[in-house]
């Protein structure tokens, strides 16, 4: 991916937005649809800035109500309706890759201040008919004579009669992200110890940022829901060590459970993304900071992990970059599971695996994990698909802008399909 221009003209910034709280798949927030949990965020946003230059909008799970879902959200908010809308989808990327969208729109010439964000209702999926009973049903209502209707009754194969309920698996392989992430881990040799550590250390973070406050201006209520659900305070090694395994129940050698995998969440975030003068157009004290560039990658999802395009991706960036682990002080890592997190660690650090298949030949170091979610990641927090992008981009703009200028940040977002979205960001 080419650098982001460094000219005044197409300097990008990045400013923290909001986003409900998150909540566990048939939780406290169940009640509402996409469009129900992403209106009061748009509207807190339009609050702040009264009319960006346009907005992007995403989820994950379709919905046959809408086509443009971003179009919907903004007219439910009571935004200008003169503003340009569209949605955008990259599995568990979308709203970061609909943040990079913006930023190569942005240009200084009435395109200052782009609205970003999305949403998942895990609690509110529809439920299809096949595509098979669905021509059936149109034939027959196309059927103009009763013999017409006759012989449509006669086509009927009763093997169609069923619902299409969408699941959390992959098209080409069939595979869930879980199973295919188990396979990852063994294939790295990840220990169930180290991936309990990694998800320990999200609660703890999480924890800690809401005790210090560092949510509060970046969550908004929700109903009677103030805050994040999941979570937990009172985990421990101990208690993680007890769960069992999730997706490999039968080998004896499964090692992704319920506590280091992150649960299916609602919830809606928000992110701003604009030019210089488009910053200014929010209330002086919004964290914000200068992206840097970005990169976007794929990989083959039939020969390497379904989640591993990060670990290609990142070092290519810094690379490109001239920068090496140490000179990042922010890294925010997007945990899908903490054996995803972990294989990417193992594949940064090893030169083999950097100079055959990342092609990056420059020694980068040893990964710093004590500078990686110090407010908590995915699996503490929660993963609604469309909005964990918006999620971890203001927890990182809001980290590192109140650090010395001239720090540095990472955010990488792995996604379904061997696919990923990462950014290098600064303070200033």
């Amino acid at each position: 991916m080419p650098t982001v221009p460094k000219s005044a003209a197409a300097e990008v910034w990045l400013a923290a937005g909001v986003r409900t709280p998150f909540a566990k798949v048939d939780g406290p927030l169940a009640a509402h649809d996409a469009i129900g949990l992403s209106v009061p965020v748009v509207k807190a946003m339009l609050a702040k800035a009264g009319r960006p230059d346009f907005a992007v909008w995403g989820t994950v799970i379709p919905n046959l109500t809408w086509s443009n879902l971003a179009r919907e959200v903004l007219l439910d908010a009571g935004g200008d309706p003169t503003i340009p809308a569209f949605s955008t989808v990259m599995a568990c990327s979308t709203s970061m890759i609909g943040a990079i969208e913006a930023a190569g729109m942005i240009d200084g010439r009435g395109r200052d201040l782009a609205l970003v964000g999305g949403v998942e209702s895990m609690s509110r999926v529809q439920i299809g008919l096949s595509v098979a009973l669905s021509d059936w049903i149109r034939k027959f209502q196309g059927a103009k004579t009763g013999q017409q209707r006759l012989a449509a009754l006669g086509a009927l194969n009763l093997r169609d009669v069923r619902l299409f309920i969408p699941k959390v698996v992959n098209r080409v392989t069939g595979l869930s992200m879980g199973e295919h992430t188990e396979i990852t881990a063994k294939e790295w040799g990840l220990t169930r110890a180290d991936q309990d550590a990694i998800a320990l250390a999200s609660h703890q973070g999480a924890v800690r940022g809401w005790a210090s406050g560092f949510f509060d201006d970046l969550v908004i209520p929700l109903g009677e829901t103030r805050r994040d659900t999941i979570p937990r305070q009172d985990t421990s090694l101990e208690k993680l060590a007890k769960l069992a395994p999730a997706f490999d129940r039968t080998s004896g050698r499964g090692t992704l459970t319920a506590g280091n995998s992150s649960p299916l969440t609602d919830g809606a975030a928000a992110i701003w993304v604009g030019s210089a003068a488009g910053m200014a157009r929010l209330p002086g004290e919004t964290p914000k900071v200068r992206l840097v560039d970005y990169e976007v990658t794929s990989i083959d999802l039939r020969h390497e992990g379904l989640l591993m395009a990060p670990a290609y991706g990142v070092p290519r960036l810094l690379a490109r970059n001239g920068l090496t682990y140490a000179d990042v002080s922010l890294w925010e890592i997007h945990e899908a599971f903490a054996a995803q997190v972990l294989s990417h660690i193992a594949a940064w650090e090893s030169a083999k695996f950097l100079a055959d298949k990342a092609g990056v030949t420059t020694p980068l170091g040893a990964f710093p994990r004590e500078r990686m979610n110090p407010n908590g990641g995915s699996l503490a927090l929660g993963h609604p698909f469309g909005a964990t992008g918006a999620r971890i981009l203001s927890q990182a703009v809001k980290e590192l802008a109140a650090r010395p200028k001239g720090e540095r940040a990472i955010v990488s977002i792995c996604a379904d399909g061997g696919q990923g979205a990462m950014m290098l960001l600064e303070s200033a």
